[in-house]
Parts: structure tokens; C-alpha cells; sequence
């Protein structure tokens, strides 16, 4: 596969931090991946899986950079010895991304209270299945 040049922006926080212009915990680095713990965390152990190239969206990402995230997530959580927690990363927004740089968070979730991890509602709505056939075959039409 070629290999796609590392693009960083001057003004990015974590840009920065990968450059090492700012400090962080770093947990572990790749040729493709920075991770670190998060300094305001939503529980003990929270950590942050960035890519070396700067996208602010996951669909702008080259997947090579992509390939190299979930493995080092996974090592944050086997390390920590923890058997609930989230995996999570937002586009945009109105969908609480925060820093315009593609990340994935790796949040431990150490009780079954709402006090520590994330905590988040799941509120589903029903959906006819005609619209749900319709959607999927469109959706289908386009992968």
C-alpha cells in the first residue's frame, strides 16, 4: 500500500501535542498513531487514540491511519485490565467532536453507576420496516 504523507495543522491541538509542542501522557506511539491520557477524563484510564494526519472527520482520513487505531485501543484497554468500557469517536459538532482532529476515545467504565465512564441514553424509535427495506436497499445501491 503506498504510504500517505503525515499532514498536520499549525493551529491543531493535537498536532501539537504529537509534535510535542504540548505535553501529554503518552501511552503509546506508532509511525501512524499517537495516544495519550485525556487531562480532563471521564474516569480513571481515560485515553485518547489520535492518527498522525490531520482530518477533522473520519471520511477524510486515509485508511492506513485507520488501520492502526483499534489495535492500539485495544492495547490501552488490555493494559488496564479493564473489562467495560467505551469505545468512542464523534464527527462533528452537533455530535460532540470537540477538536477538530480525528480521535478515538478508549473510556473505562469501572461501575455500573452513572458516576464514572460515559454515560449516555440510547433513546431508539421504531422504525416501519418498509421505510427500514427502503433505506437499507438505497444504502445497499451506494457500498
Amino acid at each position: 500500500m503506498a504510504s500517505t504523507a503525515a499532514k498536520s495543522l499549525a493551529s491543531c491541538i493535537f498536532c501539537k501535542i504529537i509534535k510535542g509542542e504540548i505535553p501529554s501522557y503518552k501511552l503509546v506511539e506508532t509511525g501512524l498513531t499517537f495516544s495519550f491520557l485525556d487531562i480532563g477524563p471521564l474516569s480513571k484510564g481515560h485515553a485518547l487514540v489520535i492518527p498522525k494526519y490531520h482530518a477533522a472527520k473520519l471520511h477524510e482520513l486515509p485508511d492506513e491511519y485507520l488501520s492502526d487505531v483499534l489495535p492500539i485501543a485495544k492495547k490501552i484497554a488490555v493494559a488496564q485490565g479493564i473489562e467495560n468500557y467505551n469505545i468512542l469517536q464523534n464527527n462533528g459538532r452537533i455530535a460532540h467532536q470537540m477538536v477538530d482532529h480525528v480521535h478515538f476515545h478508549v473510556i473505562p467504565k469501572p461501575s455500573d453507576s452513572d458516576k464514572e465512564g460515559l454515560v449516555i441514553g440510547w433513546p431508539t424509535k421504531e422504525m416501519p420496516k418498509e421505510e427500514l427495506v427502503k433505506y437499507y436497499e438505497e444504502l445497499k445501491g451506494k457500498l
